[in-house]
């Protein structure tokens, strides 16, 4: 990515109270704006993620053919390509998104014709080996430099394959399950660990016919999307950051409403509610196979207990590992992390910035190749925070400097728009000083 620019200041908070809404999920929203796009028929999106991630989906997918139009209401409108995308005549930008590079390729690998995928600084460090794999095993012919993007990809007819994922992944589940979409037979993808669910849902809802167990999906070829219209849970990955910020203030009181509460990403709550905040779910509905609801966070008044995350646990809350280990010495007892080497491999290590930024506002902190332990019981001050260019990690720090003695000033704060735009409006509306 290019070098950090933007510095923000968060100032330490009172309290923390109010009711928000929260944009669009980021995973659901890549998985509707490429579903939409490739299906027959125009579908139309309220609430699409704002983030700059979903909006490299939508680009890619423009370039293949398909029309994206941004309404005047704030929704989204994409006519689709009908299940046979156009060459594109220049490299496919994912940008920062792995997500988008990942799926995409799954995508494409059957379509006739050659395509590009490249990405920032950042993407093109990240490894797309975990994709080849498979889809090399069904027949695809692709060529990734050094294990990285660039990736190119030959496209042509395909194969079923029954396929056992390495390493939990939902990009590569999906990956392969939008090359068997396309391919004759029945391709199957087996986990050990079970991932977010959302391209399952998504390619039921957009009329795919799927079969789940409690471990494997398989997709029969051969079928055809239709559009729908939808609106777009808030994501529950960007109300990680406020849901923590609430558990750390005694007296607080925060409302999230229409947050999308699927179970293969909630954990989230499960975790919270054992370091003992208070947490209560309203208004829980299904949409297009989605559950949405609303979610009220308070604090316990004798703070925050321990915790310890590991094993399919980890898998699960990969996203929301960097603001928990963030609030960790906040806790009693801290918190433990293992199982989560993955998190050295996404869009920064953010097992070593986590460690790094802790100890630069005061705190113990002790790492491993695959985790941190994090001891509680500590104060924080205010420091100068590295966000490395990483969303994730610039809004992490945010939520620990609302608790920390004196300024915080994060770098890099521009980093924040990768997934969630508004992020520091909205934390300046909860935050009370």
């Amino acid at each position: 990515m290019p070098a950090s620019t933007e510095e923000r200041i968060i100032r330490p908070a009172q309290n923390v109270r109010g009711s928000l809404r929260l944009p669009g999920d980021k995973s659901i929203s890549h998985r509707y704006g490429m579903l939409a796009a490739f299906a027959e028929g125009v579908s139309r999106f309220r609430n699409f993620s704002t983030g700059a991630d979903c909006a490299s989906t939508l680009a890619c997918m423009e370039a293949l053919g398909a029309q994206v139009r941004k309404l005047d209401d704030g929704s989204v409108e994409i006519a689709g390509v009908g299940g046979r995308v156009r060459p594109a005549e220049a490299p496919l930008d994912c940008g920062n998104s792995g997500s988008t590079m990942r799926m995409i390729a799954g995508l494409l690998a059957p379509q006739e014709g050659r395509f590009t995928l490249v990405g920032d600084e950042s993407l093109s460090r990240r490894p797309m080996e975990r994709i080849l794999k498979p889809l090399a095993a069904m027949g695809a012919r692709l060529t990734l430099t050094e294990g990285h993007a660039p990736l190119m990809i030959d496209g042509g007819p395909l194969k079923a394959i029954d396929y056992t994922t390495p390493v939990p992944s939902a990009q590569v589940k999906t990956c392969i399950l939008l090359a068997g979409l396309q391919t004759e037979g029945t391709t199957t993808v087996r986990e050990a660990v079970r991932t977010r669910d959302h391209s399952e849902l998504a390619l039921q809802a957009f009329g795919a016919k799927l079969t789940r167990t409690l471990d494997a999906v398989s997709i029969a070829g051969s079928q055809k999307l239709h559009a729908i219209e939808a609106a777009v849970p808030g994501d529950i990955s960007s109300a990680a950051f406020f849901l923590c910020a609430a558990a750390l203030f005694p007296g607080s009181n925060l409302v999230l409403d229409f947050l999308g509460l699927n179970p293969t990403r909630a954990a989230l709550l499960d975790v919270l509610t054992a370091l003992g905040a208070q947490i209560s779910v309203l208004n829980l509905e299904e949409k297009n196979a989605e559950l949405v609801g609303t979610v009220q966070v308070s604090a316990p008044a004798e703070g925050l207990g321990a915790t310890e995350i590991s094993g399919a646990l980890a898998a699960q809350l990969i996203d929301e590992l960097p603001v928990l280990a963030a609030i960790g010495p906040y806790t009693a007892g801290g918190i433990r992390i293992r199982d989560a080497k993955e998190l050295r491999v996404k869009e920064s290590d953010r097992i070593a910035l986590v460690a790094k930024n802790l100890r630069a506002m005061g705190a113990e902190v002790t790492e491993f190749e695959d985790g941190l332990d994090v001891p509680g019981g500590q104060k924080l001050h205010g420091a100068t925070i590295d966000s490395g260019s990483d969303h994730r990690i610039a809004m992490a720090f945010s939520v620990a400097a609302l608790k920390a003695e004196g300024q915080t000033l994060i770098q890099g704060a521009e980093s924040a728009a990768i997934s969630f735009p508004e992020f520091f409006d909205l934390l300046d509306l909860v935050a009370e000083r």
